[in-house]
């Protein structure tokens, strides 16, 4: 037997809505950005998470720089991130040429710390970067209060959190600005993809940022016929995914609660077996605060030390069984350690990402799987 870690599921519609693109070129149609999918996702994400405005991208890594340059930062400004991350997340703040500065996690949810973001402001510091990993909440209200208290921009990193929630609210609509990804490895998928939420309510920002995301010119007014001809108005780049992807995301999205509530059944099928483990104390199991609303994005096993991590996972491995371990914290990877940080810098996020190993996660894995995958964990833990 052979189970991978993911797999994307499919809910039927996706071909059907991308050959719909393609036969609209004879009545005029366009396969590149800004189609009528496009509009139809953007519309999506206004209309059911409240957003203000949102704005399909190519990647969530896209939506981070596109929102990075929307902060205009400069030389020596500062920006704090968690080093549990994806590289993502802190890139588009180095291109920027501003400094990452990384703060330790929570060791319940492996989310940022806000009592270690208070320790790493200075006067430098112009924004925070949370990210709601495996799609639960940061401790929102508390990163809230530290930048309005700072006069801080928050940046959400919500490439897992899509369709979670903090206190009723859905994850990326919370701070400034917040970012989706729509990779293969994600609950709604359409290869590569992402999107930008705006959640201010200044119009100069919202077209600002249409005028980067289109290369730097006004051409959405044009579209809109709110000017007869677009033009280079400003710096930009080229953000745009096809209408092909945001056709083949929108038949997701049809299914946005069906494929939550699949997902959400795998991770209460793991979660109810495995819960008599961790009372033992043999293992950890995800924590999701009263907070939260989480959308079974990852479900992850915390064991004692990496040694026997690594020694469950080769065995899972062996029976053909794909569980992995998630990041090489950022401040350790090589790029952290050029810019003069060393591992012992943030204790709990080695400590936890040493402990971690991920099991197949992926909405349409069957019970027969689930139950194989836990009883070979099993096997390891009595």
């Amino acid at each position: 037997m052979q189970i991978p870690f993911n797999r994307p599921y499919l809910t039927g519609n996706e071909i059907r809505y991308m050959e719909d693109v393609l036969h609209s070129l004879s009545e005029g149609g366009h396969v590149s950005g800004d189609g009528k999918y496009t509009k139809l996702v953007q519309d999506f994400f206004q209309s059911k998470f409240g957003a203000r405005k949102v704005l399909m991208t190519t990647s969530c890594t896209s939506a981070l720089e596109l929102a990075t340059r929307l902060l205009d930062l400069n030389l020596n400004d500062e920006v704090i991130v968690p080093s549990y991350t994806f590289s993502s997340t802190v890139n588009p703040v180095l291109l920027a040429g501003a400094k990452p500065v990384f703060a330790d996690i929570q060791d319940n949810t492996l989310n940022i710390d806000p009592a270690d973001i208070r320790k790493k402001i200075t006067p430098k510091t112009r924004a925070i970067y949370p990210v709601h990993y495996g799609g639960v909440s940061c401790a929102m209200d508390e990163i809230m209060e530290i930048a309005q208290d700072h006069d801080l921009k928050v940046v959400e990193d919500a490439a897992q959190g899509v369709n979670a929630k903090y206190k009723g609210k859905y994850l990326g609509t919370i701070g400034d600005f917040g970012c989706y990804s729509f990779h293969e490895t994600k609950n709604y998928v359409c290869g590569e993809g992402g999107a930008l939420l705006i959640n201010s309510d200044d119009p100069n920002v919202i077209e600002r940022a249409e005028i980067i995301r289109e290369k730097g010119t006004n051409r959405s007014k044009f579209h809109r016929g709110e000017v007869d001809k677009y033009t280079w108005v400003d710096v930009g780049s080229s953000y745009l995914p096809s209408d092909l992807l945001a056709a083949f995301l929108y038949a997701q999205l049809e299914k946005l609660d069906e494929i939550q509530n699949m997902r959400m059944n795998v991770w209460n099928a793991y979660y109810s077996v495995l819960k008599l483990f961790e009372d033992e104390g043999k293992i950890r199991l995800p924590v999701v605060p009263d907070y939260a609303e989480h959308n079974a994005h990852l479900f992850y096993v915390l064991f004692h030390n990496e040694q026997v991590r690594d020694r469950v996972m080769n065995q899972l491995k062996e029976k053909g069984i794909l569980a992995v371990f998630h990041y090489i914290p950022l401040h350790s990877a090589p790029m952290g350690l050029g810019l003069g940080y060393k591992k012992e810098d943030l204790p709990v996020t080695e400590e936890m990402s040493g402990r971690l190993l991920r099991l197949p996660m992926y909405a349409g894995l069957i019970k027969s799987n689930i139950d194989y995958i836990i009883n070979c964990l099993k096997v390891n833990l009595n």
